[in-house]
């Protein structure tokens, strides 16, 4: 199975940069791991927030092909401690799913055709984050989710 992270918007914080780039090395020990930047959608401040999660959508649809296992994170997704996540991934794995698609959306969340094509929805919190910090938390999310599975010492209970 691929896991593969879009997201909408790029990063300029050099130091979450660097600190993604440690979490994919990381990551890429246990499975194959795609981490995709689709930019920023042109001149957005002139759309609505509907009509600028409407062409994010279209942006990110491009990128899914129809085998894809689509998850969004969500604010109103389901929420899960390290441990449940990994079980989470395990039985994800066990499926036969070729491919784990995450996506972060942009500031206004997703478009309704993205919420009727996603077969779930994970919230990391109920707390609001930056879209550039949730893609460290995320990525190092899955990378602690894999030291557990493994029984790896990563994970302290």
């Amino acid at each position: 199975m691929t896991i593969k992270l879009l997201a909408i918007g790029k990063t300029d914080n050099k130091e979450l940069i660097t600190l993604i780039e440690v979490y994919k090395k990381r990551l890429n020990h246990y499975i194959k791991f795609q981490f995709e930047i689709i930019p920023d959608v042109k001149n957005s401040k002139n759309l609505s927030e509907n009509e600028q999660k409407q062409k994010e959508g279209e942006l990110i649809l491009k990128k899914l092909s129809s085998n894809d296992f689509l998850v969004l994170l969500d604010e109103k997704g389901k929420e899960f401690n390290s441990i449940d996540f990994s079980n989470y991934l395990q039985k994800h794995m066990n499926s036969g799913i070729k491919q784990l698609v995450f996506v972060i959306g942009g500031p206004y969340g997703f478009s309704d055709e993205l919420y009727h094509k996603a077969k779930g929805k994970i919230a990391l919190s109920k707390m609001t984050f930056s879209h550039q910090m949730v893609r460290l938390f995320f990525i190092e999310q899955l990378y602690r989710g894999f030291t557990i599975l493994r029984n790896e010492p990563y994970h302290h209970q």
